[in-house]
């Protein structure tokens, strides 16, 4: 199943279920079901949350909105897509693929990603390296503007897949991820990284979410990412979860270990895409992040 949040002039938000081409409005105020959070509160796990949701689309049955036409930029005159899911914490995941070996064409075009610059995980070193990265008031959804801090004059997106979890911790739904970072302030040492990571407009995710029973192998999913510039396509590379050195659900237990996050918490899995200086983000840059599977994400680059 997939989730999205949308915005309709007159309504505001709203809690929508894609079928096919079609975004059905389960939004039910006599069912406290405002917001996908609440899907995911009421339903607890995967399955309940396909079972809440389904239920909705049955007793509602409202006719559905266009897909298409909720591609759009945000606009409180026109319908389109919110992030799609108000995630009370958002959490990050470093240095999660394993290295690969190739290499990028001119310009940075590839079907495979650079070698990463990261060490090689040691044999006896299980503690993944996770930090916080923002609340849901920096996050942006698909067509919002991701921000380039305005005292940074390198800033890169980071394409991932990402896990939304229920109230119990368990993985309820999958979104596409971009983890935007100013990389030289993170390179001036680890004291620095909050300021690096964590900002408004730090964070992308979307298009929507989408339940485990649509994914067949998380860890066999292609993510790709492409920066549009005025003239064409600046960056553009792709990789596959399956260089994830560890299953996402091996991840998710070390972020829960003395550490209770609240539902619909987002845990993002890392990326295995290292985008060069050389196509750092400028004003008015498109970045694309696609996930098999999950759809497409973009977003329009705000900087100074």
């Amino acid at each position: 199943m997939k989730l999205v949040q949308f915005f309709l002039p007159g309504k505001g938000k709203r809690v929508g279920v894609i079928q096919s081409d079609r975004v059905l409005d389960i939004t039910s105020s006599d069912e406290n079901v405002r917001c996908t959070l609440d899907v995911v509160t009421q339903g607890k796990t995967a399955q309940g949350v396909v079972a809440r949701a389904s239920w909705l689309a049955k007793r509602l049955h409202r006719r559905g909105l266009d897909w298409r036409e909720l591609q759009r930029l945000p606009s409180r005159r026109s319908p389109h897509l919110l992030v799609p899911i108000d995630a009370p914490e958002v959490w990050g995941a470093k240095d999660t693929y394993a290295p690969d070996g190739g290499q990028a064409g001119a310009g940075g075009m590839s079907d495979t990603p650079h070698k990463p610059t990261v060490a090689a995980l040691p044999a006896d070193d299980s503690r993944p390296a996770l930090f916080f990265k923002a609340t849901a008031h920096r996050v942006v959804g698909p067509h919002a503007p991701i921000a380039i801090r305005q005292d940074s004059s390198l800033t890169l997106p980071e394409a991932g897949l990402a896990v939304v979890l229920g109230p119990t911790g368990a993985v309820v739904a999958f979104t596409a991820c971009n983890d935007v970072t100013a990389r030289d302030i993170e390179q001036r040492g680890a004291e620095y990284q909050s300021q690096a990571r964590i900002y408004r407009g730090s964070i992308a995710l979307g298009p929507c979410l989408v339940t485990p029973d649509e994914i067949e192998d998380p860890l066999a999913l292609q993510v790709r990412c492409n920066i549009l510039r005025v003239g064409g396509a600046i960056f553009s590379e792709a990789t596959s979860t399956a260089r994830l050195r560890r299953p996402v659900e091996a991840l998710v237990p070390w972020l829960l270990r003395d550490n209770p996050v609240p539902a619909g918490a987002v845990l993002s899995t890392g990326t295995g895409i290292l985008v060069p200086d050389t196509a750092a983000l400028a004003n008015g840059d498109q970045v694309e992040i696609e996930v098999q599977s999950i759809g497409r994400l973009s977003n329009p680059v705000r900087g100074h």
